[in-house]
């Protein structure tokens, strides 16, 4: 007897999908970089831009640094993250705590539950990243979130407190720091300026405090 197997269809944009179907569909196209399940609706990335290339770089080299003096601490790109049924986002940029957090890696290879840091490069505050995306991320309790809005030259650092973000506030210098990961601080205006050396001095100075050197022992158990 002849087996009639039934024709997966390609992802589009505005696709109202389950989490299982958005998967399999999604692994039927290799070709395609990044798309979302936000709220059971598909997202699809368009190409990308130096406006988004390029601060996307920036924020991953910073982190990058991070990780490297924090053991304990994972560092993703771009990587899928099963969040619920309807929200399966692909954030530009992601931390976890990799014993003891809140994410773990499935037996597929895939991340889920909610990192404790997420950023992304947004175009403005009109993007999804601030509106759909930042309930998504509240409500399945990702700690901290930043979002970079590269056209209004704007970075906030959410936190979440009691079932809502609150935005982090910047210190005498322009300087935020996180209250998840110890040592981690963004010098905003340098990053935003582009200038990189002043990004790492400040960070560097993150991690030499001690209340990093703390959480580093705390990681190793």
């Amino acid at each position: 007897m002849t087996e009639i197997m039934a024709k997966i269809l390609p992802l589009e944009n505005g696709d109202r999908l389950t989490r299982a179907e958005f998967e399999r569909r999604y692994q039927t196209m290799p070709n395609l970089k990044k798309a979302e399940l936000i709220e059971g609706v598909v997202y699809m990335g368009s190409p990308v831009r130096v406006t988004h290339g390029q601060p996307h770089a920036h924020i991953m080299g910073w982190l990058f640094s991070y990780q490297i003096a924090t053991p304990g601490v994972g560092l993703f790109d771009n990587t899928t993250v099963r969040l619920d049924a309807d929200n399966e986002p692909q954030p530009d940029a992601l931390l976890r705590i990799e014993n003891g957090g809140q994410t773990i890696i499935s037996e597929d290879d895939y991340l889920e539950g909610a990192p404790e840091f997420i950023a992304e490069i947004a175009a403005s505050s009109a993007s999804y990243d601030l509106r759909d995306k930042l309930r998504v991320y509240r409500r399945n309790q990702v700690q901290e979130y930043l979002v970079w809005q590269v056209n209004e030259q704007k970075i906030d650092w959410f936190r979440l407190r009691e079932g809502e973000y609150i935005v982090l506030p910047r210190d005498a210098t322009g300087t935020i720091k996180s209250e998840v990961f110890p040592g981690l601080w963004l010098a905003v205006p340098a990053l935003i300026a582009g200038n990189l050396v002043e990004v790492q001095s400040v960070l560097q100075m993150g991690l030499a405090t001690p209340e990093h050197q703390i959480f580093v022992e705390r990681l190793r158990g």
